[in-house]
Parts: structure tokens; sequence; C-alpha cells
């Protein structure tokens, strides 16, 4: 059974930092690409980043670019997600998923296994 375990949530101020972890168990880490989401209250969920299985490939929303950073370590099944410059904009549910043999694309239809969240909370 595979599973998704994010971690790395809190409270932040804006202007701040915060380094999101997911752990990967019961696949074959190095088939997926991962993708990091994101759903605010009272919003849809939307594609922040996504880093192909090899890592030689990222994507990322333009409302995030030049301030998160996705990177993967397959030895240890595990994506991040590096955060700065944070907004209060930014506050939301971040939320990882595994893109089976995929090209870490931006829809979310594409991807098949997904993490409950965890919480991102930016303060003004």
């Amino acid at each position: 059974q595979v599973e998704l375990v994010e971690s790395g949530g809190g409270l932040v101020q804006a202007g701040g930092s915060l380094r999101l972890s997911c752990v990967a168990r019961g696949a074959t880490f190095i088939r997926y690409a991962m993708g990091w989401f994101r759903q605010a209250p009272g919003k849809e969920r939307e594609f922040v980043a996504s880093i192909e299985k090899n890592g030689d490939s990222t994507r990322y929303a333009d409302s995030v670019k030049d301030r998160f950073t996705i990177s993967r370590d397959n030895a240890k099944n595990t994506v991040l997600l590096q955060m700065n410059s944070l907004k209060p904009e930014d506050t939301a549910v971040y939320s990882c998923a595994e893109e089976f043999e995929g090209g870490g694309n931006r829809r979310q239809i594409d991807y098949d296994f997904w993490g409950r969240g965890t919480q991102v909370t930016v303060s003004s």
C-alpha cells in the first residue's frame, strides 16, 4: 500500500522560510514523478511544483517561481519543497503526490497517490 506523509508545515511570518518534506512508502519511488499542490480556504487545489523521476527537470507555478525549490532524494524516498520569501497568500494545506512513470505534470488528474497534507500559515 502506497503512503505519502508530509511534514514541515507551521506558522511563519511573511518573508520567512519553511521546508516541507514528503516521505513515500510502499512504492518504487524512482518510478514516480513527484508534485506539490496546495489548497487555500475556499479555493480550488492548485499546482505548486513538480520534479521528474531522476530530478533533472522541475516545474513551478508562476506564483512561486524564484521563491520555492523542489528537490528529491531517491535514496531516502523523499521529496522536499524549500519555501522562501513566504507571503500571506501562500497560506494553504500543502500536499505531495506521486505520478507513476510521469513527467511531473501540472494537472492533478495525472497523479496516482496523494498525501493528507500539511498546513502552512503565513502571517502578515
